[in-house]
Formats: C-alpha cells, structure tokens, sequence
C-alpha cells in the first residue's frame, strides 16, 4: 500500500497518538488542526524523530469549506491519501436548553459534516487505485443516549452508524473502514468539553494505548473496534437493556462531571 496518511485532529490526545504511530511505520503525513503554531510543533517533532514527509494543513473543520480545502490541496501537491484517520471531534456539556447553540452547530459540523465530507472526497481516489484504509473515531457514547452530553452522543451515533454502513458498502473493494469506539480517554476533551471533572467512568485509558487498538484493527480490516476489554462489558450489558435505563445510567454518570 502506498504509505500516505490523513489525520485529523492531530495536534493532541488520539489524534497525535495515531500520528506518530503512523510515522514510526514510515507513513508520509498530513496533519490538519486549527492551531498553527501547536500543529507546526508537532509537525518538527515527527520529521526529526522518524524521517517523514509531514503536511501542515491548519484549518477549522467546522467551516464548510475546510474539508474541500484540504482535499484540492493535497491533490495540487500530488499526496495520494491511502490512510484515512477522521478524529477531529469535540463535545458540549451542559442541558440542551441552556447550552449555546452556535457552539453547538459547530460541534456537529466538526463531528459529523466534514467526516463525510473528507470521507466522500477521498474514498473516490482510494476506490481507483482498489486500496484504502478509513478509521472514523465512535465513541461508546455511540451505543446509547447521553443526558448533559445530549449533541455529543448523538453525533457519535451517527459516526457509528455511518462507518459501519459504509464497510458494508465498501466490501471487495480493497478500501476497508473501520469504526473506533474508546470509553474515557485522558486527552484535552473534558477541558474542552467544559466539564469539571476530568475523570470518568471506568478509569480512562491513554490515549496511546486507544490508538494502538485502533490502528492495529485498521490494519486488519475489522469494521468496528471497542477499545478496551471494560468497556467492551459495558457496551455488551447496555444492548441487553431497555434505551432509556441505559439513558438513566448516562445521565449519573454525565452529570457528575
């Protein structure tokens, strides 16, 4: 396969995990995140370490064209994408009645519009060459409603559902994508989120080891990957009850962070 790689949201937490892990296996990169000088870091330390190509794509994915944008560069520039690692992702905590609705739309386009955005435009080139390979970031929120982090669940449910479509979609042609599902990840999401606590329920993992499970089940093909063995328990126990208990279980757990 020919070793380009995509990653969104790569200046921290998963994102940056996937980047380097990509690096270390000798992958060219192209890094997009909306802080420059943070991205540019980033972007330094990689070359130096592993000896790679490494794009600097700085844009906000929650604009409309950012996703666009990306694509006709990287064409311009002759970087066949053949890895494709949507992870730009953020949440909103609070009640949906008082949270910001600006805020809001933008989570929604970042969650959800432009990884079908860069989805749509990449897989086209990946499915002429007949290889490929799209990791889109889930969630567990994914598997059941989420109270306080209502938008969020949501977003990550469409994410879900999406993927694992697609991979239906995509079978046989040599283009694979696979769905990550982490639990609770120490990365800058809580802070981001605005959430007092950063700690959750069961402890989280690092956002290296989420990687790893993610990358090593890209490789593989497999359409849908739960990282951690807890919090696979967990997703297994919820589909055996009722949506709103689980909803009910969400919602405690939401509300004390």
């Amino acid at each position: 396969m020919d070793k380009h790689a995509l990653v969104t949201g790569a200046t921290a937490g998963i994102g940056y995990e996937f980047a380097e892990i990509l690096a270390a296996d000798g992958y060219a990169l192209a890094l997009v995140a909306r802080d420059q000088p943070r991205l540019a870091e980033r972007a330094r330390f990689l070359q130096n370490k592993f000896n790679v190509q490494v794009k600097v794509l700085a844009r906000d994915l929650a604009r409309a064209d950012a996703a666009p944008d990306v694509f006709a560069q990287l064409q311009r520039e002759g970087f066949p994408v053949s890895v494709l690692i949507n992870n730009a992702a953020f949440g909103v905590f609070g009640r949906f009645a008082e949270t910001d609705l600006d805020k809001e739309l933008q989570m929604l386009h970042v969650n959800m519009d432009a990884v079908v955005q860069l989805t749509k435009l990449f897989v086209g080139p990946m499915l002429q060459r007949r290889e490929g390979k799209i990791l889109n970031v889930a969630s567990t929120a994914s598997f059941q409603p989420g109270p306080w982090l209502s938008l969020y669940s949501a977003s990550k449910a469409f994410v879900y559902s999406f993927s694992c479509a697609l991979a239906l979609e995509l079978r046989g042609t040599g283009v694979t994508v696979t769905a990550l599902c982490p639990g609770g990840t120490r990365t800058e999401f809580q802070q981001r989120a605005g959430m007092r606590s950063k700690e959750g329920f069961p402890g989280p993992m690092s956002a290296r080891r989420v990687a790893e499970i993610g990358y090593r089940a890209m490789l593989r093909g497999r359409p849908i990957v739960v990282a951690g063995w807890t919090n696979k328990l967990m997703i297994a126990v919820s589909r055996q009850c009722p949506t709103m208990w689980t909803a009910r279980v969400a919602e405690k757990l939401n509300r004390n962070r």
